[in-house]
């Protein structure tokens, strides 16, 4: 077992050396960057290690603690978690090192190159493993399939003590977002998280330079996000749908998918042009087409409407030039479409509303993209978007329906996890301090004899279905008859 500071540092490295993080010949390197982070002097190497080695962020809490006491670090969340992705930052490649390794491995099979980065993200710290593994998932039947549903619990509170210092802190705008190439190896400050163990693949695309990381606190399997070396608004484009089917061709075994580009139905980062993808299927991917069209211009193309909530066309293809056509052609006609009798209008005093969440991926040779359709307007009866949760579901989720909800898995805020007890408490006729916003819902659960986890998968079906433009399909076929 592993008593002291110095033990964890030796352990420290031979992890790195048995992962192939650190060449042999950079140990000594290595151990000496690790003292002048934690600001030591010397190293006792008369210790004896154990011959099973642990994983690397267990190793943690003997050297944060080693710090604090000694005066390195004040013992806050912010500064705990600065030192920490500085302690990993050391045993982790070089941005030129990872590069290399990932396109020698892409070499071998573009999934070989992945599961390494992957691995190497976990190993790191990077991906926050033991934060994710706190989220509460369960799945709920809907008619539509089975939908999944997540209580995020794994982004960590805001500190209390950095939120004070930050107020008195200059404000400095590097890096300018969080999905910036310059967050790699960044230390992080009391206004921005700790980065120094981040490492980004480079790939060209279209002719641009992209990035493949993964997300910290990821949502589903190898949740990955890629961005464009230039900061620069999303946006929905061709050059969207081309990005698009040039990533799933570079990487076939994952899928990508781009938040759309307005505010309400968009993502939280829109100033940053960046797509989410990863290795999983959702239980979008899973629903049937329910009634195929034809489009004359396309002959190659196939098209049908998804039998989902939301309103979502699928089309496939062999021939990735002819599917952006097809879907560049799709998104400019429903830019300017408007059918009042589904309360869609395209604009309102020159502001556009309607917009595309695009998803592509591959099944075998054949090259599939869902086409989402988004509308933000608002209206008195609805001030916080007609196709957004309504308010009577909002006391559950009242955040912006993005990509992931889209596809089927719900994250759903962590107030949730404490709410929703004293909801089962009050059903179960026990005291309870059920939240006054939950007790009609509440009731209605007692008179139905459901349990409360079937209860808010039902209000995610309503949320998936409030955000759906068309609500049935008639309405939605008066679109398709009109491309």
């Amino acid at each position: 077992m592993i008593k002291s500071s110095d033990q964890a540092i030796r352990q420290l490295l031979q992890i790195g050396v048995s992962k192939g993080y650190i060449d042999p010949l950079d140990v000594i390197l290595k151990q000496n960057q690790l003292l002048q982070v934690l600001k030591k002097d010397s190293l006792r190497t008369d210790e004896t290690l154990p011959l099973e080695l642990p994983e690397a962020k267990t190793l943690f809490p003997l050297l944060l603690a080693d710090a604090i006491e000694h005066g390195v670090i004040t013992d806050t969340i912010t500064q705990r978690a600065i030192l920490s992705a500085q302690i990993m930052a050391i045993i982790t490649p070089d941005t030129s090192v990872v590069n290399r390794t990932f396109w020698d491995l892409y070499k071998e099979k573009p999934q070989a190159a992945t599961d390494w980065f992957y691995e190497l993200s976990q190993v790191n710290d990077y991906i926050q493993t033991e934060a994710i593994a706190k989220n509460i998932a369960f799945d709920y039947e809907s008619d539509y399939g089975t939908l999944e549903l997540t209580i995020n619990l794994s982004k960590p509170e805001k500190d209390p003590k950095a939120i004070a210092a930050a107020l008195t802190t200059e404000s400095v705008h590097y890096p300018l977002c969080q999905l910036c190439m310059e967050n790699e190896g960044y230390k992080g400050t009391l206004t921005h998280p700790a980065r120094a163990n981040h490492r980004i693949v480079r790939f060209p695309l279209d002719g641009e330079t992209w990035g493949l990381q993964y997300s910290p606190y990821a949502y589903y399997t190898e949740h990955c996000i890629f961005l464009s070396e230039e900061h620069r608004p999303m946006r929905i484009e061709e050059k969207t749908f081309q990005n698009l089917f040039g990533i799933v061709e570079k990487f076939p075994h994952y899928f990508v998918g781009s938040n759309a580009d307005l505010p309400i139905v968009g993502g939280s980062i829109l100033s940053h042009e960046h797509y989410q993808g990863g290795r999983y299927t959702f239980p979008m991917n899973e629903a049937d087409v329910k009634e195929t069209f034809v489009l004359a211009d396309f002959p190659t193309v196939s098209f049908g409407i998804v039998a989902w909530p939301m309103s979502v066309i699928r089309m496939e293809c062999l021939d990735k030039e002819a599917l952006t056509k097809a879907a560049v052609y799709i998104l400019e006609q429903w830019r300017g479409y408007s059918d009042e009798a589904a309360e869609i209008i395209a604009e309102s005093d020159g502001t556009p509303h309607n917009t595309i969440t695009p998803i592509a991926r591959r099944n075998g040779d054949t090259f599939v993209c869902d086409l989402v359709l988004r509308n933000n307007r608002t209206s008195d009866e609805h001030p916080d978007g007609i196709f957004h949760p309504h308010r009577d579901v909002q006391h559950i989720k009242k955040e912006n329906i993005g990509l992931i909800e889209v596809m089927g898995l719900a994250i759903l805020p962590p107030r949730l996890k404490d709410e929703l007890t004293e909801v089962e408490k009050y059903v179960a006729g026990e005291t309870s301090q059920i939240a006054d916003m939950h007790r009609d819902w509440a009731d209605e659960i007692c008179e139905s004899g459901e349990t409360v986890e079937n209860a808010t998968g039902a209000v995610f079906q309503r949320v998936l279905e409030d955000a759906g433009v068309y609500k049935d399909l008639a309405a939605f076929k008066r679109f398709t008859s009109s491309l």
